[in-house]
C-alpha cells in the first residue's frame, strides 16, 4: 500500500480558533473509538517499487482509511495506471491491525484490484516495524505474495527499509528506501529498488522529489523504467 497520513496545520489552526468561541465542555468531548482519515496525492510518475507503473505520466491517489481504537484498520487507495488491456485503474484494498509506543509494528494484507482484468488481482501479506534512533525515524518491512493462479503459482518476497530525518527548524525532511525483490514479480531474479529524496509541509500540503531507480523491470512494468525524479504534492485530513 503506498498512501500516507498527514498532519494538517491549517486545520490545527482553524480548530484553534473555533474553541476559542464554544463553551468549554465541547472541548473536553471525548473523542469516539472510530477515526476516519483521508487524502489524495498527485504524482509526476507511479512508481511501486522503483517501477514506473503509469508509463512515466502522472497519477492522481485518493486513499480514505477507517481506524479503530484498538488499532484495527480497513481502507481503500487508488491510482490511474498505464493503458492495461483496456484497463488503466488499481485499487488496493487494505486491512490490518497496527500500534506500538516506542517501536509500532503494522500487520496487514492488500488485495490488489485491476477492474476489469481480473487475472492481475492478487493479495499480500505485509508486516512492518518502525522506530526513532535520534532525529532519524527508521522502518523495515517484509512483504509476502503466495502463491497463486494470478501470479503464475509463484510467490514472491519483497523486503525493505527506510528511513526520514527531519532537518531542525524547518518543514524539509530526507527520505530515502532500499527494497530487494524475488519471485513471481522479478521473474525469479533478485531486483533492487531504492530512492532518496527530500518533502517538505506546505500550506497544509506536503510537497515531495525524489530520485527513483531500479536494477530492473518487475513482470508488471509497461515499459522499462529508467532512473528519474519523481515530484509529488499531497493533502489529508
Amino acid at each position: 500500500m503506498r498512501n500516507s497520513i498527514l498532519k494538517l496545520a491549517s486545520i490545527g489552526v482553524a480548530m484553534s480558533a473555533l474553541t476559542m468561541s464554544v463553551p468549554a465542555f465541547a472541548q473536553e468531548e471525548a473523542a469516539g473509538p472510530i477515526t476516519i482519515t483521508g487524502g489524495a496525492a498527485i504524482v509526476s510518475d507511479y512508481r511501486f517499487r522503483g517501477v514506473s507503473l503509469s508509463d512515466k505520466d502522472f497519477a492522481f491517489q485518493p486513499y480514505l482509511t477507517v481506524k479503530h481504537e484498538s488499532g484495527l484498520y480497513a481502507g481503500v487507495w487508488g491510482s490511474n495506471i498505464a493503458p492495461n488491456d483496456g484497463d488503466d485503474v488499481e485499487v488496493d484494498l487494505y486491512a490490518g491491525f497496527a500500534g506500538g509506543d516506542a517501536v509500532t509494528y503494522d500487520i496487514g494484507a492488500t488485495y490488489y484490484v485491476y477492474p476489469g482484468v481480473s487475472s492481475f488481482n492478487y493479495v499480500e501479506f505485509t508486516g512492518k516495524l518502525g522506530t526513532s534512533v535520534g532525529p532519524a525515524s527508521v522502518g523495515a518491512q517484509l512483504s509476502y505474495v503466495p502463491s497463486q493462479n494470478n501470479t503464475g503459482n509463484n510467490d514472491n518476497i519483497y523486503v525493505a527499509t527506510n528511513a526520514a530525518v527531519t532537518i531542525p527548524n524547518s518543514p524539509i525532511s530526507i527520505v530515502g528506501s532500499v527494497g530487494l525483490e524475488d519471485g513471481a514479480f522479478s521473474a525469479g531474479s533478485q531486483k533492487l529498488d531504492w530512492s532518496l529524496g527530500l518533502t517538505a509541509a506546505v500550506a497544509g500540503f506536503t510537497v515531495g522529489a525524489s530520485y527513483v531507480d531500479t536494477n530492473r523491470k518487475t513482470t508488471f512494468a509497461f515499459k522499462d523504467s529508467a532512473a528519474g525524479v519523481v515530484f509529488s504534492l499531497s493533502y489529508g485530513f
